[in-house]
């Protein structure tokens, strides 16, 4: 006889299992972490199994949680595409990234996915919190050391980048005011700009550096001020094409940074798959 078990013990199972962490699967379920433990706690009796190894702080899976949890992922996102392809009368990709992404990369662009795909639209919701909503592509900057190969989307590239006359700068005896980044996640690596500067034979003592905790808004400060910006090139890409920025660098520099989608693989709706790949060959 077939063994009878909760779907719902199964979904808190497999965000539990997928986040590492009861506390996360719970707000993603909209539960509390007492409903999530409750859930697992009698998932494991039913299967008269440990699924979880419970430390202070710490959840860990053991190897039967392993293989339910790699079946479980799959089963759900198969239903997930399931429902997805059955409602493309209504196509809808949403897309969940940083905000200096969304107001630099992607709402630029938009016009061009809807060119290619009239029938899909894309939402695109911003924010720096690592957690994604549901059913959403998410779209993130992290440290290249620390994301697998086939979820990267590039390698970030920096420069120095202006809207004012860049001989002005260098013949006059005041110093520039140059924008740059320091992340509220001091887990993200620098953005590399004592590289930049020596290999343009230049020091930080040069200029007045001044820091936002989002490249957006030194971006932003910068053309209103005619100031320096330190920051992506992919975010100015187009600013650069309509003539409104300038790179004041002869080169670009590579960082230790890039944009990925985590898990790209398990993305495969139409609709995800239209929208992936049209990001790949945007940036």
């Amino acid at each position: 006889m077939p063994l009878s078990v909760s779907l719902q013990a199964l979904r808190a199972f497999e965000a539990a299992a997928r986040h590492g962490s009861f506390k996360l699967a719970a707000e993603e379920l909209a539960l509390t972490p007492t409903a999530i433990s409750h859930h697992i706690s009698k998932l494991e009796d039913r299967l008269n199994v440990c699924l979880f190894e419970r430390r202070p702080r710490q959840v860990q899976l053991t190897d039967t949680g392993q293989q339910l949890a790699k079946a479980t992922s799959e089963g759900f996102a198969k239903i997930e595409s399931a429902l997805a392809d059955i409602q493309q009368l209504n196509e809808v990709v949403r897309v969940d990234t940083t905000s200096s992404f969304a107001a630099q990369v992607l709402l630029p662009a938009q016009h061009t996915f809807a060119a290619t795909y009239p029938n899909v639209s894309m939402h695109v919701s911003s924010g720096e919190q690592a957690n994604s909503p549901p059913y959403s592509i998410p779209v993130r900057l992290g440290n290249i050391q620390d994301i697998a190969v086939e979820d990267r989307l590039n390698v970030e590239q920096y420069n120095v980048f202006t809207g004012a006359d860049i001989t002005a700068f260098r013949t006059s005896s005041k110093r520039p005011v140059l924008y740059t980044t320091r992340w509220k996640n001091p887990a993200l690596c620098k953005p590399p700009l004592d590289a930049w500067l020596a290999s343009n034979a230049l020091r930080r003592d040069h200029f007045i550096i001044r820091e936002f905790d989002q490249e957006l808004f030194g971006i932003q400060q910068a053309v209103a001020e005619n100031a320096l910006v330190f920051c992506s090139e992919l975010l100015v890409r187009g600013m650069c094409s309509s003539g409104l920025l300038k790179p004041v660098g002869d080169s670009n520099i590579a960082s230790e940074l890039c944009y990925y989608i985590p898990n790209k693989t398990r993305f495969r709706t139409n609709n995800a798959m239209k929208f992936i790949a049209w990001l790949e060959e945007l940036i």
